[in-house]
């Protein structure tokens, strides 16, 4: 069962009662002409209704409360503590919580009272995402309903049964954001069991019917990871890794873009040796010829951008990774090792940049639109 939904009406009342009255009054005012309600397969149509919804709610803002819409912690065994997370929310300065490693009844009371916490503090309600792969869901989330790993399925129809089950226990938890399905190629030890690559040719179908159910029942699904894990020999949780030459995987990704997925997520993997699409020793999650000259302008991808997490070993020691990452192009700065720094650094660059101010605006604004789609802003 979805959380009860934090209306825009609501949101201006309680905008209104915090310390910075006349502000705020000002913003409640622009949210309450909000009329119209939206759906998730609205988030990449053309529509002016939801465009000005967007703005809207974006005019509501501050610059600290703009910025913390691309920060996304996780809580949970590897995470960070609740009381961690409370204080982020206190702070203003995250937009969404990744649940990483706990249970379901566990996960179900901590979204809970996060969005009581964001309604008491005049916070936009986040994005809730897991790591809720068919492989990995069952370990990642305890107690929530076994379903095969990928690479041990069998028919399309068991994926689509599969990703209805998942989602249904997702939706259960308040969970609105599924960092799955991995679409690369088999052959890499650390992402190949997740894959439905154990027959290549069912990559691209069998991820397609994973994302339609899952956005389906209301739920982001992601494909991932963006430009290709599963020919890279080793594990960017440890260290760097790199794709020598030739993009192979990149053609994945283009009928699943057609098909409408709404979030794809890029891995900390450097190229070399490639002309067009070098990286020069950063990994792709930094690189703008990877994230914004690739995907979204060659590809045409307007869909969320988010980084894998930015506390592993491939990224972790770039300077300033946050800021790079969204001035390469992502929308959402996943995991990183100090929320309150990345926010800070983030911050410091859009009062002083104009072009990168312009950068973090358009991704605020995506993850607003994304917010309002799934239901979780309403006029109603």
């Amino acid at each position: 069962m979805k959380l009860p939904i934090l209306s825009l009406l609501s949101i201006g009342l309680l905008f209104n009662s915090c310390a910075q009255a006349p502000q705020k009054k000002e913003r409640k005012a622009a949210i309450l002409q909000l009329q119209t309600t939206f759906e998730l397969q609205d988030f990449l149509k053309e529509n002016k209704d939801l465009d000005d919804a967007v703005e809207k709610v974006f005019a509501s803002l501050d610059d600290t409360a703009i910025v913390a819409q691309l920060i996304m912690p996780a809580v949970g065994r590897l995470g960070q503590e609740k009381s961690t997370i409370d204080q982020h929310i206190k702070d203003r300065i995250i937009g969404g919580v990744l649940m990483l490693n706990g249970t379901k009844e566990g996960f179900t009371s901590w979204i809970q009272d996060f969005e009581k916490q964001n309604a008491s503090y005049g916070n936009l309600p986040f994005l809730y995402s897991a790591d809720a792969e068919p492989s990995l869901v069952n370990r990642k989330i305890t107690g929530s309903t076994p379903v095969k790993k990928a690479n041990e399925m069998q028919s399309i129809d068991e994926v689509r049964s599969c990703a209805q089950t998942i989602s249904k226990d997702l939706n259960a938890i308040g969970i609105n954001y599924n960092f799955s399905p991995v679409v690369d190629m088999s052959p890499n030890a650390t992402v190949g069991f997740r894959s439905f690559g154990a027959v290549p040719a069912n990559i691209i179908p069998w991820s397609g019917a994973f994302i339609e159910e899952t956005q389906a029942q209301g739920i982001v699904a992601t494909a991932k990871h963006f430009p290709g894990h599963g020919l890279v020999s080793g594990d960017t949780h440890k260290a760097l890794q790199v794709i020598d030459g030739e993009l192979k995987e990149i053609e994945n990704y283009p009928p699943l873009i057609a098909q409408g997925v709404l979030s794809i997520m890029v891995a900390h993997i450097a190229v070399q040796n490639n002309p067009k699409y070098n990286t020069n020793g950063l990994p792709s999650t930094c690189s703008k010829a990877i994230v914004t000259d690739l995907l979204k302008n060659e590809m045409g991808y307007k869909g969320l951008i988010v980084t894998d997490a930015m506390n592993m070993g491939g990224v972790v020691a770039v300077p300033e990774a946050a800021y790079k990452a969204v001035a390469a192009g992502c929308d959402i700065v996943l995991m990183p090792v100090d929320a309150k720094k990345a926010h800070s650094e983030i911050l410091n660059h859009y009062r002083k940049d104009a072009a990168f101010k312009a950068q973090v605006d358009a991704a605020a604004k995506k993850i607003i639109r994304m917010k309002i789609a799934l239901g979780l802003l309403s006029a109603n």
